[in-house]
């Protein structure tokens, strides 16, 4: 390693170089200058100078003459070059042996941090997920049943993605049928399918959930989106792997354009919010559920209300308890198709 740390350098810009200078402007220094005597303020710097070798004494021994910097400058820098190439492979290598311990570490769930229950708050959930997703090794299902990923934040979510494809990962994407309406969303699908993803819709399934080779899951903490739970208990993971499994047997794929497939999936979003009105659920309540803007929400039931002609809420709910339709029936049921017809398609305002 070099011998020239920090403190030389600082004598060198702030003594050394000035002197340097004037003895090139002034042809060289003498030996009885007093800049070079013991006890001048500018000795350390001379001394320096002759170190680095940037003056060396004339045959006569009379004068100190400048040396071309350029025929030293590798005689100091190369060495620290060398020292600091290899400094970085040395952290390299001490990154990926302590990396190997991290990974150990997080999969055991006695030694995780707070436990097999990790809280995640504001910026450390994208952190600890970029992480997660980074060691992803067989598997990752996740969950997405609201609308509201930007395409900034698809984007993001594409890449990291993409990158665990190539590396051999199955991913499996739930979302709600409203996600069909949104061009973002179909870009971010097709980017992912095309390598392998798969990628399928429901009416209505479980709230948003990440799990990771069946042996941590991330889940939002209560309805606090702001605050999310690591869970690595082996038993709770499970349970929601096999109720992620039990909705992914139910749901159609998004890459599917069949017209009939596209009407049954309205058919759904219909019977969902007849269930939705016979349950009693405010407006918000009910267009988070279904993943669309109240607006759209709104539309729904005006739908309804033109198709069962009601006036109110109230003869609205009258009508289908006397036709005893309750949101549950099947595709083929009297009642259960109605005028909602096909999603709209990509590019309507909702976001997924």
């Amino acid at each position: 390693m070099s011998r020239y740390g920090p403190e030389h350098r600082a004598l060198f810009e702030s003594g050394a170089a000035p002197l340097y200078e004037a003895a090139v402007a002034e042809g060289g220094l003498g030996v009885d200058d007093a800049r070079v005597q013991d006890g001048a303020d500018t000795h350390a710097a001379f001394a320096l100078l002759l170190e680095l070798g940037l003056l060396h004494l004339d045959p006569e021994g009379a004068t100190y003459l400048p040396e071309d910097p350029s025929t030293v400058q590798s005689r100091v820098v190369s060495p620290l070059s060398q020292s600091g190439s290899r400094l970085l492979e040395e952290s390299s290598q001490w990154a990926r042996a302590f990396g190997g311990l991290a990974q150990t570490w997080r999969r055991a769930p006695q030694n995780e941090r707070g436990g097999p229950f990790t809280y995640l708050r504001d910026g450390a959930i994208s952190s600890y997920l970029e992480a997660l997703v980074a060691e992803v090794e067989d598997e990752m299902l996740t969950a997405q049943p609201q609308a509201g990923r930007d395409a900034a934040t698809l984007a993001a979510a594409a890449q990291r993605d993409i990158a665990a494809l190539e590396r051999g990962v199955r991913i499996r994407t739930l979302y709600q049928h409203s996600a069909r309406r949104s061009t973002i969303t179909h870009q971010y699908v097709a980017s992912v399918t095309e390598r392998g993803a798969e990628v399928r819709t429901l009416d209505e399934f479980f709230n948003r959930m990440i799990v990771v080779d069946r042996r941590v899951a991330i889940i939002p903490a209560a309805e606090d989106l702001t605050v999310a739970i690591a869970v690595r208990e082996p038993s709770v993971v499970a349970y929601l792997v096999d109720v992620f499994e039990r909705a992914w047997g139910r749901g159609r794929a998004f890459t599917n354009k069949d017209t009939s497939l596209l009407r049954d999936i309205a058919v759904e979003q219909r019977q969902m919010t007849i269930r939705m009105l016979v349950e009693g659920h405010a407006d918000p309540v009910s267009a988070k559920r279904l993943g669309v803007s109240p607006r759209t929400y709104a539309g729904y039931v005006a739908d309804l209300k033109d198709e069962y002609e009601a006036e109110t809420r109230f003869q609205l709910g009258y009508t289908m308890g006397r036709l005893g339709i309750s949101g549950t029936e099947t595709p083929d049921s009297p009642g259960a198709s109605g005028p909602l017809g096909a999603p709209a398609g990509p590019g309507s305002p909702e976001g997924a």
